[in-house]
């Protein structure tokens, strides 16, 4: 397939960036509300057969098996991790379904697929005055969220081997740019009460007006970017036959390479409203703000490094740079006792997610095909997502069983593994100018 032609292509981003920039946002507005969401909830129903207190029914069955005296206020902890590992679970059984289905329907087709899911599960919260429809609206998003993975691809498309590295950093500050707004945002609007029987409305509402924007915004100016392919005849045709594929990094390598950073690094991000709620500031009158300002300052310093920074550095460096980051930060995170400590974890933070995933989004994309493309970086997202599952539960259960200090020594010791891994097992890609 011949490249897009320069203007092309910065129509083409320029959609794709105001479209993940909306659909990020709305997703962050969430983040720094858990505490407070499951706070609500847990008053709320007191009936002991409703849907939340069979779930702390088990998880308080799980944990009478520590031998360890347990606070009860560390339940919704575990509450909080069950659920962030519920919808990671449901993504990365989603995402190779996402994948294939770009690579035979085409990009434009899948992601607007996606789109109506994520108008489905923002809906639900909208209306979700009880815990079992806040639950659903959990699982619909995890099972229709693939945006990120088909802007990754949609991006891989559009780029010859040498704009990649630029073009994932692209897509990567989208992220940083939203969770510099997007959680404050949402910690600002959760504070609007329109709905009595759901404090968290307006938040939800105005996420839902996001989505529906984005969703809309698509179906008029995305083009299809999927390379259509050419048969023996020379005539154009979606079907190709696989071609043996010589490989720098084995898919497998980067898969488990995104599975291992993931599993200690998602428990660590997911645990900090925790941290902050329950350890640092137990009795700040609006934890959320709190919440929502270190998560906007981490993508604020993100976005930075990665408009500057990231984009000019080769993908292996920029994961290099990202792993040794994420292992001072959990060593920092193990002892800080204020405000000072956690911002400059904050500041590592904003390295780490700056670097890694857009990296290892840059190297697998160099190993996938246009026959395969969606379907090689659905699975790299996969694996992702399975560490993203794991994490939360593992972290947040370490977290409350035997202190954060001892979850965030054990989470750097496995980072130093990764880093290891990282420095030893990759190479850097040789690249070409055309694809």
């Amino acid at each position: 397939m011949d490249p897009v032609t320069p203007l092309q292509r910065k129509k083409i981003l320029r959609v794709l960036f105001v479209s993940l920039l909306l659909d990020l946002i709305s997703f962050t507005f969430i983040l720094p509300l858990f505490p407070s969401l499951l706070s609500f909830y847990r008053s709320l129903e007191s009936d002991s057969s409703s849907t939340l207190n069979r779930i702390l029914h088990y998880l308080n069955a799980y944990k009478q098996a520590f031998a360890v005296p347990i606070n009860a206020r560390y339940d919704i902890v575990l509450l909080g991790g069950a659920l962030g590992s519920l919808f990671s679970l449901l993504q990365a059984i989603a995402s190779p379904i996402i994948g294939q289905a770009s690579d035979k329907y085409g990009r434009r087709q899948a992601l607007l697929w996606s789109m109506c899911g994520n108008i489905a599960s923002v809906a639900l919260w909208c209306v979700a005055v009880d815990f079992r429809t806040f639950l659903l609206s959990r699982i619909v998003g995890g099972l229709s969220e693939g945006n990120v993975q088909l802007a990754t691809a949609i991006a891989t498309d559009i780029s010859t081997d040498a704009q990649r590295g630029a073009t994932m950093a692209l897509v990567g500050a989208c992220f940083s740019i939203a969770f510099t707004f997007g959680p404050a945002m949402g910690a600002a609007l959760a504070s609007i009460t329109t709905v009595a029987a759901n404090p968290f409305a307006t938040a939800a509402g105005f996420s839902l007006l996001l989505i529906v924007v984005e969703t809309l915004y698509l179906y008029l100016w995305l083009p299809e970017t999927l390379p259509p392919q050419r048969s023996p005849s020379g005539s154009e045709s979606r079907h190709v036959e696989p071609q043996p594929v010589a490989h720098t990094n084995n898919p497998a390598i980067l898969n488990a390479i995104h599975f291992l950073f993931l599993l200690p690094f998602s428990g660590m991000e997911f645990s900090l409203p925790f941290l902050i709620t329950s350890v640092l500031y137990p009795d700040h009158p609006s934890p959320s703000k709190l919440n929502g300002r270190l998560l906007g300052f981490v993508g604020l310093i993100a976005s930075l490094l990665q408009g500057s920074v990231v984009r000019r550095l080769r993908p292996l460096t920029v994961v290099r740079v990202g792993t040794v980051a994420c292992t001072l930060a959990f060593f920092l995170l193990a002892r800080i006792q204020d405000t000072t400590g956690l911002y400059c974890a904050g500041t590592l933070l904003a390295v780490t997610s700056a670097t890694v995933v857009t990296g290892l989004n840059s190297l697998g994309s160099y190993e996938a095909k246009e026959h395969n493309r969606g379907q090689v970086l659905g699975a790299l997202r996969s694996w992702g997502q399975f560490g993203r599952a794991l994490g939360p539960i593992l972290f947040c259960t370490l977290f409350w069983w035997a202190g954060r200090e001892t979850a965030y020594l054990l989470g750097g010791s496995v980072m130093v593994g990764v880093t290891a891994l990282v420095l030893t097992a990759l190479k850097h890609p040789q690249l070409k100018e055309k694809k």
